[in-house]
């Protein structure tokens, strides 16, 4: 794994973004998708919105993706496998690029077949803790002409677009990198989250 990271590190450090593959197996993942809030599915989910606090509102003209956020301290092994290496990563980071990186939020994202997320950027205006945007893909045998790409703005004015397929880690700046998230002809599923500058709360379960 330590060759994944360096990888990652290499990736932030000269573009901002870095993508890796098999992050996950095939095993840890299906295990994931196993557990009962991605087998049940809305009773688990709810429709997420944009904004925060006060400024928090449900657009579905902006996004269309129902999330579950995931409670560190009570998380099913399946989901502390990916958090424990994902803890790693936040540790490896801070080592070799001399971030000060203390802690992460996720939750599970369920797009459903032609939902959408609108170009954004994962940084608040008035919070700015949140400094990478991290997502793991959980969808089996995806092909190009199903869609679903997250497309992301690149500062040099390029774009780059990541097919969402399984195992896949992409992770970027959350302050510099706008990006969308593009329909898909299928129902779309990640873990997806951030890695922050303090500690977190429980606030959003």
């Amino acid at each position: 794994m330590n060759s994944t990271f360096d990888d990652l590190a290499d990736g932030l450090a000269e573009n901002g973004y870095a993508v890796t593959d098999h992050f996950l197996s095939h095993d840890e993942v299906k295990n994931i998708l196993g557990l009962n809030e991605f087998q049940a599915g809305s009773p688990f989910f709810k429709k997420a919105g944009i904004g925060k606090n006060k400024g928090h509102q449900i657009n579905e003209s902006i996004r269309g993706d129902y999330i579950h956020w995931i409670d560190k301290n009570s998380a099913p092994d399946p989901l502390k496998a990916y958090l424990d290496r994902l803890g790693q990563l936040v540790q490896f980071l801070n080592e070799s690029l001399f971030l000060s990186l203390k802690d992460f939020e996720i939750h599970m994202t369920i797009y459903p077949a032609g939902t959408f997320y609108k170009r954004h950027l994962d940084q608040f205006n008035r919070d700015d803790h949140r400094k990478l945007s991290v997502i793991c893909y959980l969808n089996d045998n995806w092909s190009p002409d199903q869609g679903g790409q997250l497309r992301m703005f690149l500062p040099d004015g390029r774009t780059a677009e990541i097919l969402p397929t399984l195992g896949r880690l992409v992770c970027f700046r959350s302050d510099q990198i706008e990006h969308e998230v593009l329909p898909a002809t299928r129902t779309r599923l990640s873990l997806t989250g951030w890695i922050l500058d303090q500690y977190t709360s429980l606030k959003h379960l």
